[in-house]
């Protein structure tokens, strides 16, 4: 690979990146798909030089000095998607297809799984932020695998393809009506319930959320 980071205006060459008085630069790691922030670490020039050469994300540890292959022990390796830079050139964002699905040495997806309350104390771990609909998703699946007392999610799950599709259908002759009559507010309220109910159909049919993602990236190129 060439010694200059993909972008989507073009690449910047290695000598642009501006590493501190150290000689790193923070690196930023985000799902390339639901835009989860997985973790933080840092690189160096040459750890650079070596996620573009392997597409695996590599980085230079400051406890131990020495270089580390995200992976090469837990087999949670890290598929580099895109590098991104800052207006500044002295930040990374790291695009990954994150393998195993977790990310932290803790074994949680993200390193950023914990919210210290001044009341409680630490708080358990938490699923890390993602795009809103990843997180609507990610509680519709709960809800199939957890069932709720009262749960409008679970009636639809246990009403199966009949319960679910009727809803589905009509929620999209509400999305037509909204259209003709011009109404934004109504358009966004309506198109909001016909995500919900597609998801829930998904969810029944154990579809992940991420293979929609993957056919929408696909369709991009």
């Amino acid at each position: 690979m060439s010694d200059s980071i993909a972008a989507p205006n073009g690449a910047v060459p290695l000598d642009r990146i501006r590493y501190d008085d150290r000689g790193l630069v923070p690196a930023i790691v985000q799902d390339y798909l639901d835009g989860t922030v997985l973790m933080l670490a840092w690189m160096n020039r040459e750890s650079l030089a070596k996620t573009l050469e392997t597409g695996d994300t590599w980085f230079w540890s400051r406890s131990r000095q020495e270089f580390w292959h995200k992976g090469a022990t837990s087999g949670h390796f890290q598929r580099v998607k895109t590098i991104r830079y800052d207006c500044d050139c002295d930040a990374l964002l790291v695009g990954v297809e994150q393998i195993g699905d977790i990310a932290c040495h803790l074994g949680e997806r993200s390193c950023f799984h914990r919210i210290d309350s001044p009341q409680a104390g630490e708080s358990p771990p938490l699923p890390p932020p993602a795009d809103t609909l990843s997180e609507l998703y990610a509680v519709v699946r709960d809800r199939r695998e957890r069932p709720a007392e009262g749960s409008y999610t679970n009636k639809l799950l246990a009403g199966g393809d009949n319960k679910i599709l009727k809803k589905i259908g009509e929620e999209a002759a509400e999305v037509v009506m909204a259209c003709k009559d011009d109404d934004p507010d109504a358009i966004a309220s309506e198109v909001a319930d016909i995500f919900y109910h597609v998801l829930v159909a998904m969810a029944y049919h154990r579809v992940e959320l991420r293979e929609v993602y993957r056919k929408l990236q696909a369709r991009r190129r």
